[in-house]
């Protein structure tokens, strides 16, 4: 006998899904996260990588060095002058799953894309998509709205070079409030002519090329002395350039398979630093240990596999183990190349050889020496953390591979206890941790890692965050500061900026840190409540909202009731990315920001306080405060 209020599930129930509402519907499967660009992995770049990845594939197939970017607020276009897709099968291409001439392993065996799912999500994924190409003098443009035709046009002759252009605007009601942020496309672009030598790249004027491959990327990346020319090796299916930094405690890699980026790593990384590690044992005959000798290696790792295997549509890490199904492994294939070309690099180089000696030799000193107050400092953080109270941890862990929501993982480093008590209240407990400073944190700069152990509070952050030996393990994936926007809150998040910039950089680097944007005002009457992050949106709620609303200015986060604060750090969260520019070095960032340039530091503060208060003076408030 059936309840009257159980849903019957019969074949009524039973739905198939167009394939551009199935993309619509479930976009992380294609994409992973959603975003607002304020992430180097957000959609709206994994759209642009996708329909670039099928340009460069025209050039590793011998067609086309040329590729032309032009982006203009939301608006993309990708120019490339390969081959240009054969004109009666345009719309299909673009619009029909599992389309594609990927699937011939003959021709595109290496390729990065090879699903032929990732231009019909693009498709699907944006307000406006437009596909030409080109070819033998004739063109054919078909355009579309999520993922729908909207205007197929007959083919016509064209005085144009052969290729394919893409032009898309994302769609604004699933990629809220996004922004493309040059930085990280500037970042993908250097990828992209580091693993294909001979590529040029245009983007928006500037000009993306590069000879030497994953040399070039070194030296790019390099910001501190190097104790030893680059060694670049090379052979048909693996690239890898190895120095060690002068300054850095840390370990820095690149990682590639088959050109993607494989930001989070995988069987290949693993591999390589596998085969590093025995290779200099081996050839210095001693078994030093395997932190000695990566401390401060500074390495770029690029191989070419048949049919690789990524733990996700999104392709960052590798999780397939074999060169090819069924034929050698990655592991074994990396431990002989590094036999064979390392050592005898080595025995060619003897200079390189003995810096790389004294490295692991200093290392092993240093390390010995930090051993005793590290074993102090662990056990201080273990009896603290069972009844830490600086720490309010949530479930999900950047590191856990079975927590399904870890990309989502996100810690607040917040100031005081009124601030932490909002944030603990309307987070997510499932993926939003909160860690409470006491005031404002010691200033690190110019001082040694010995500081992060002696320091109860860095310390205990370090642990929280689970960063002491590598981000391998780091258990959030966004670290965000969250101070008040004023001039002691911008004091504390600089002094935080130079506690990851001093000893974590790869932090940084990796873009995980960021800052929390939270309102300046609350505008409403009694209908309608608007948040106003800048003293624009202010104005502009005031001439929306008609006569005399209500105006509050939050002076601090602890002023924001948690029914309110779960606005401004749930789906709607603004973030801003802690970002290095290219031309811009740690050392000069820290000696900016911390070092005895205090005027220019005021400067900068002031600048960037955007609270307007005519009962504050920020300048003797600012003096006072440093």
């Amino acid at each position: 006998m059936s309840d009257n209020n159980t849903v019957q599930y019969t074949e009524a129930n039973i739905r198939t899904l167009d394939w551009q509402e199935h993309i619509r519907q479930r976009p992380g499967m294609y994409i992973g996260k959603l975003g607002d660009g304020s992430s180097a992995d957000d959609g709206i770049y994994i759209l642009l990588k996708e329909i670039i990845d099928n340009s460069v594939d025209e050039f590793v197939m011998k067609s086309g060095k040329r590729i032309e970017i032009k982006i203009d607020e939301g608006r993309a276009q990708i120019r490339d002058y390969g081959r240009g897709i054969p004109l009666g099968s345009v719309v299909d291409a673009v619009s029909k799953m599992n389309t594609g001439a990927k699937y011939d392993s003959k021709a595109f065996k290496k390729a990065v894309g090879l699903n032929g799912v990732g231009t019909k999500a693009v498709n699907a994924l944006s307000e406006y998509f437009r596909v030409r190409s080109f070819r033998d003098g004739q063109m054919k443009i078909a355009e579309f709205s999520q993922g729908t035709i909207t205007q197929n046009h007959q083919e016509s002759s064209t005085s144009e070079r052969n290729g394919t252009e893409i032009t898309f605007i994302p769609d604004a009601t699933i990629f809220t409030h996004f922004k493309f942020r040059k930085e990280y496309i500037e970042r993908m672009l250097r990828n992209y002519v580091y693993l294909n030598p001979g590529l040029k790249i245009l983007f928006n004027g500037e000009t993306f090329y590069s000879e030497n491959g994953l040399k070039d990327l070194l030296q790019e990346e390099l910001e501190e002395e190097i104790l030893y020319p680059i060694i670049h090796l090379k052979d048909e299916d693996i690239e890898i350039a190895i120095t060690h930094s002068d300054k850095s405690q840390s370990e820095t890699y690149f990682s590639f398979v088959n050109g993607q980026n494989t930001t989070q790593g995988g069987t290949h990384l693993n591999a390589f630093k596998e085969a590093y590690v025995k290779t200099v044992r081996e050839f210095l005959n001693k078994n030093y240990e395997a932190a000695d000798i990566r401390k401060s290696i500074i390495a770029a790792v690029s191989i070419k596999v048949i049919e690789p295997v990524f733990e996700s549509q999104t392709k960052t890490k590798l999780g397939s183990s074999d060169m090819e199904p069924g034929k050698e492994t990655i592991r074994a294939f990396m431990i002989g190349f590094l036999k064979k070309a390392l050592d005898n690099y080595l025995h060619k180089n003897t200079p390189t050889a003995e810096a790389l000696q004294r490295k692991i030799l200093v290392s092993e000193r240093e390390r010995k020496e930090l051993s005793g107050i590290q074993k102090l400092a662990r056990e201080r953080a273990k009896k603290v953390s069972l009844h830490n109270k600086k720490l309010r941890d949530c479930r999900q862990h950047y590191n856990d591979q079975r927590a399904l929501r870890k990309s989502e993982s996100q810690i607040f480093i917040t100031e005081g206890d009124s601030a932490s008590g909002s944030i603990t209240k309307s987070r997510d407990v499932e993926t939003q941790a909160v860690f409470s400073l006491r005031g404002k944190p010691l200033n690190s700069y110019g001082l040694t890692k010995r500081v992060v152990y002696e320091n109860e509070e860095f310390n205990l952050l370090q642990a929280a965050l689970n960063i002491e030996d590598s981000l391998e393990d780091l258990r959030y994936n966004q670290v965000i500061i969250a101070t008040d926007a004023d001039v002691d809150g911008m004091h504390i998040r600089l002094l935080m900026i130079t506690f990851f910039l001093q000893f974590f950089p790869d932090l940084i680097k990796n873009g995980h840190l960021y800052i929390l944007q939270t309102p300046l005002f609350r505008v409403r009457n009694k209908k309608e409540t608007r948040y106003c992050y800048s003293d624009a949106e202010r104005i502009k709620a005031l001439n929306e909202l008609g006569k005399n609303p209500e105006i509050t200015r939050f002076k601090g986060l602890g002023e924001i009731s948690p029914d309110e604060f779960k606005h401004f750090i749930g789906k709607d969260i603004r973030l801003e990315p802690v970002v290095l520019g290219k031309d811009q070095t740690i050392e000069q960032l820290l000696e900016f920001y911390m070092g005895k340039n205090t005027p220019d530091r005021q400067n900068f503060i002031l600048s960037n306080l955007v609270i307007e208060d005519p009962e504050i003076d920020k300048k003797q408030q600012l003096e006072e405060t440093l």
